[in-house]
């Protein structure tokens, strides 16, 4: 018998810098398992934080924007969330706040920040590649 491979529809939910804990312990006291969590920069230059959470086999997504600060889950979620904020701290101009790092994961101890590793959008890379 042949499986059927259907493309999961993931529901995605903006949210506030005020909603990040109480959803973190909504999931955790449902026993819903954190996934991942990611950052980026989007087309506008501010902040996005990604959290993915398993709740009945599906992700749930809530995308928290256009903030500098934002708090730690990881007393919540301890190290499956410790390790995504420090990766995001190291790559992006963004803090936790309540996160104890651990120390450097992967740029130089001395690194100050200069030319700070972050996504560039591909629109504007094709547009910096037509004026070179």
């Amino acid at each position: 018998m042949k499986g059927v491979n259907k493309l999961q529809k993931t529901n995605i939910t903006d949210i506030s810098k005020d909603e990040v804990l109480t959803i973190a312990e909504k999931m955790i006291s449902e026993k819903r398992r954190f996934i991942i969590m990611n950052g980026y920069i989007d087309s506008e230059g501010k902040n996005s934080i990604v959290y993915n959470y398993d709740v009945d086999g599906k992700a749930e997504t809530f995308i928290c924007r256009g903030y500098d600060k934002l708090p730690s889950i990881t007393s919540i979620y301890k190290g499956a969330a410790q390790w995504c904020e420090e990766e995001i701290c190291e790559i992006m101009s963004i803090e936790f706040e309540g996160l104890t790092k651990s120390g450097r994961l992967f740029l130089p101890d001395d690194f100050d920040g200069t030319g700070q590793i972050l996504v560039t959008p591909l629109a504007e890379l094709k547009k910096n590649n037509k004026e070179e």
